[in-house]
């Protein structure tokens, strides 16, 4: 097997139980909150540890990526896991929510195994293949999201919660040996100089294309987080019972993630025929447009037919635009690139849910589709125009 694709389906399997892992041990937080005797504020503690790792994780993952461009890919990535590993052993022992909080926190500054993964991939896969690898390694994240909180359920149910997040741990030990003996790293070009946060902001700020990609990776990112924190809440007025909401919930949102695993890897193939940029307005687009024709239904099994069809196509959007980060910046930058891809796209997923929370709260639910619908048309409009007049800076990597 050639090495570019062994390092593929390597990084998928790590990729896959490390999305897992998080996906697992995450609906256990405001439980594992409860078992630890808090009682007051707890919503409040909630969001606050849930939260925090992005926001530590937004700011932290440019330097991740600087260190990534200097010393390799591959290092990171390693770096990544074994931390990670310690910080869900050392979750399990906690006994109060400040020690929860500290390693969440910590959880956000060390960890950056997926973006690591990516950068490798696009330098280390053949230009026209490209399109290929990214929808196939987003399947991995999309995969071990659904499949990560049955895990995690079944194994909390059966132990208790400490061992949820110690089984974290242990899984993502595996995925960082996996990655240390058998991934090879061959197109390494280390760059040169002082490879500063500030630096490659402004590296970043000179490549007009590629601040376009940034925002629209906030946008599309914010857009789609703005529904997380009413869907259940619309499932029940559409006629599920309060009991069922949050199985029908898991199931509704489930189906976007199955969708994307089964049609993924073919818009990337067609990306690889016709382009990311073309690939990338059709699934924003028709991202929009089915946003907006999830309002008219108000039976659960419409609206979960429209959410399948919705994330057949919407699962086109991230890899087209992690294959255009690679398509516009230099082979030396790509780890900063993608480090600074992580950030705009943690920022845009903490900010969503609280927009989405608001809105909802001043109008209506619908209003949440009615803002998502036309926030992701605006992306397509701002992505088709990028393409017509911005000139894209090619690097071969």
């Amino acid at each position: 097997m050639e090495i570019w694709k062994r390092n593929l389906w390597l990084l998928w399997v790590g990729c896959f139980i490390t999305a897992a892992s998080f996906s697992m041990v995450i609906p256990f937080l405001p439980l594992f909150l409860i078992h630890m005797g808090v009682n007051e504020h707890l919503e409040m503690w909630s969001g606050l540890i849930f939260s925090s790792a992005f926001l530590a994780g937004a700011i932290a993952a440019p330097y991740w990526g600087a260190m990534g461009d200097k010393y390799g890919r591959k290092p990171m990535i390693v770096r990544a896991g074994f931390v990670l590993c310690v910080i869900y052993l050392l979750t399990s022992l906690v006994t109060n929510p400040y020690q929860l909080l500290g390693l969440r926190v910590l959880q956000g500054l060390l960890s950056g195994f997926i973006p690591g993964s990516i950068a490798l991939i696009g330098t280390n896969t053949p230009e026209d293949k490209m399109g290929y690898a990214m929808a196939t390694i987003s399947t991995s994240t999309a995969t071990g999201s659904i499949l990560g909180p049955l895990l995690g359920g079944v194994i909390a149910n059966i132990f208790g919660s400490r061992i949820a997040f110690a089984s974290a741990g242990v899984f993502v030990l595996m995925s960082a040996l996996l990655v240390l003996f058998w991934v090879k790293e061959e197109k390494f070009v280390p760059s040169k100089g002082r490879n500063s946060i500030i630096g490659s902001m402004k590296m970043a700020a000179n490549n007009r294309p590629f601040m376009v990609i940034l925002g629209l990776m906030l946008l599309t990112q914010f857009s789609v987080m703005t529904i997380e924190p009413v869907l259940p809440l619309y499932i029940v007025q559409i006629g599920s019972s309060l009991e069922d909401a949050s199985l029908m919930a898991g199931i509704v949102f489930s189906l976007v993630g199955v969708a994307g695993v089964l049609f993924a890897s073919r818009w990337g193939k067609l990306a690889d025929k016709i382009g990311f940029h073309q690939i990338l307005f059709i699934g924003l687009l028709a991202g929009g447009l089915g946003n907006l024709a999830q309002i008219p239904f108000h039976d659960i099994w419409g609206f979960s037919i429209v959410r399948f069809v919705y994330g057949a196509f919407f699962c086109a959007v991230f890899p087209a635009l992690n294959g255009l980060i690679i398509r516009t910046t230099a082979i030396e930058f790509r780890g900063r690139a993608f480090g600074l891809s992580q950030t705009a796209n943690m920022l845009g997923g903490m900010l969503g849910p609280l927009v989405g929370g608001a809105i909802s709260g001043m109008f209506s639910i619908h209003s949440v589709f009615w803002v998502t619908g036309i926030l992701l048309i605006i992306a397509a409009g701002a992505a088709y125009w990028s393409k017509g007049s911005a000139t894209q800076r090619a690097y071969d990597a």
